[in-house]
């Protein structure tokens, strides 16, 4: 049996065959698929192999739908495919098109739309060579179980993100956030997770390995997905099953224009919503969603430039009426910016939002801006009713080259502080309702707990842009009183 290690180096070994010749953010649309294809052929043999020991040699018996996890077609197998000598990219394809077709509830269009009939890009010699590759070594359950599997899966994912560089966050978020929201949430046996954007399925998957490492039942957990992006969607539904989850159901779609999970022609209800959108993208019909079909302009219609809000209300508009809570992943501008005031106004005064959490810069792939987290729930607990706690953990995270991480000091820190929903000096404050309205709305961190040593000089731009604001008002009460004295 491979150590995780060993597994990781072979799985990744694979994507070093098309250095040269395919751009490293193509990769994964090749190497995904070949992966699931070989690794549903090996469970598929194990599985005939114990139904045949069971049956005294009953090949017929063997073949049987319910002895397995997938059917494949006869000539469908990674064994065919590997006879196979010119024309691979066709044969290859044939049979994963036929893997689908047999198996249309649970594997349409895992296999995503490459393109493995160009030989310009995928020559007969250089699928071969892939195909050899993977067929060094078996990939059933015995030889790599699903938690292996899983890993090396998302030891993938990763090694694709930071290879492929601008496009990196469409698909992935920085895990160790993902660890942390997960925390915050704490999802439970048998509740309900929606992602409305979740690319490669770790918020979600994150959500049954949380239960699982507590020892809790995990497998009645239901979870749900949306995602724009057809290859996307198609690696998050490999994701899900290489971990052994089978419970779930992602779809593909626009969550803004077509949202995918409805209930008697309404949204579907969450108890949790873990979220790390697209921030402030500019192409989305926002002349449909000021007459929403569903009714997700809560609050306002978000502007053309910028929309974040719509994803926000479209969040909360999805939430269970009773015990729904949310947690979003922004950069900090949804705190404060002037033209989401109104909207980000009546979030507040509905007492919705109940803790802000400012995470520090390069969390997200590629941008050196400061990211936040926003929570949110139904329906508050007594003691924490009208008020909202703001943590300012900047300073808690860790530089890497060109992108940050949150070590396990941080995010335990941070979440006892969310559990604790308490004044901690220079880290958290607990501020009324009625506070925030009166700065106008604003969530911006430093306007309530500032953890800047002014005495050391360099500070963020939100730190001054909050500095600002709370002089700004400073100055503008003073002027105030002063008028009224003259009058």
């Amino acid at each position: 049996m491979m150590t995780q290690q060993e597994l990781e180096k072979y799985l990744w070994g694979a994507a070093t065959t098309l250095r040269g010749t395919i751009d490293a953010g193509d990769y994964k649309q090749y190497i995904f698929p070949l992966l699931f294809f070989k690794r549903i052929s090996d469970v598929y043999d194990e599985e005939f192999d114990k139904a045949l020991a069971e049956s005294d040699g009953d090949l017929e018996y063997a073949a049987f739908a319910e002895n397995h996890h997938f059917q494949i077609p006869d000539g469908a197998h990674w064994k065919d495919v590997r006879e196979v000598t010119t024309n691979v990219g066709q044969a290859l394809q044939n049979a994963m098109r036929a893997i689908e077709q047999a198996n249309p509830d649970t594997l349409e269009g895992i296999f995503g739309d490459a393109s493995w009939t160009n030989k310009e890009r995928l020559s007969d010699a250089m699928l071969i060579e892939l195909i050899e590759h993977y067929s060094q070594h078996t990939l059933n359950l015995t030889n790599v179980p699903d938690d292996k599997l899983g890993n090396a899966y998302e030891y993938l994912i990763k090694k694709f993100a930071d290879d492929s560089g601008h496009t990196a966050a469409e698909f992935y978020t920085n895990r160790t956030v993902v660890k942390l929201m997960t925390m915050i949430m704490d999802p439970q046996p048998g509740e309900s997770v929606y992602d409305p954007t979740c690319g490669s399925g770790g918020l979600l998957l994150n959500c049954a390995l949380h239960l699982k490492e507590e020892g809790k039942e995990y497998r009645t957990l239901k979870l749900y997905g949306q995602e724009i992006n057809l290859l996307t969607s198609a690696i998050a539904r490999m994701n899900m099953f290489m971990h052994g989850i089978e419970e779930f159901k992602i779809v593909r779609g626009n969550t803004l224009s077509n949202p995918g999970l409805l209930e008697n022609d309404e949204l579907k209800k969450f108890n949790v919503i873990l979220a790390n959108p697209p921030y402030s993208i500019k192409s989305w019909d926002r002349s449909a969603f000021e007459n929403d079909l569903y009714g997700r302009n809560l609050w306002g219609t978000p502007p053309q430039g910028c929309a974040d809000y719509a994803f926000q209300q479209h969040i909360q508009k999805s939430l269970d009426s009773e015990n729904g809570r949310s947690i979003s992943l922004w950069p900090h501008g949804i705190l404060f910016r002037d033209a989401e005031m109104q909207m980000r106004k009546k979030m507040i005064e509905q007492d919705l939002v109940e803790c802000v959490i400012g995470l520090g810069p390069n969390l997200f792939y590629n941008s050196p801006m400061e990211a936040c987290l926003l929570i949110t729930r139904t329906k508050k607990e007594e003691q924490k009713k009208g008020k909202i706690l703001i943590i300012n953990a900047v300073k808690e995270v860790r530089q890497d080259k060109s992108i940050a991480f949150l070590e396990n000091n941080h995010i335990n820190r941070i979440h006892n502080a969310y559990k604790a929903f308490c004044d901690e000096e220079g880290f958290a404050k607990v501020v009324s309702v009625d506070d925030v309205l009166n700065h106008k709305a604003s969530l911006n961190m430093p306007l309530y707990v500032s953890n800047v040593d002014g005495s050391k000089g360099n500070i963020s731009l939100d730190e001054a842009i909050g500095n600002w604001q709370a002089s700004s008002e400073a100055l503008a009460n003073s002027m105030e009183r002063l008028f009224k004295e003259l009058s």
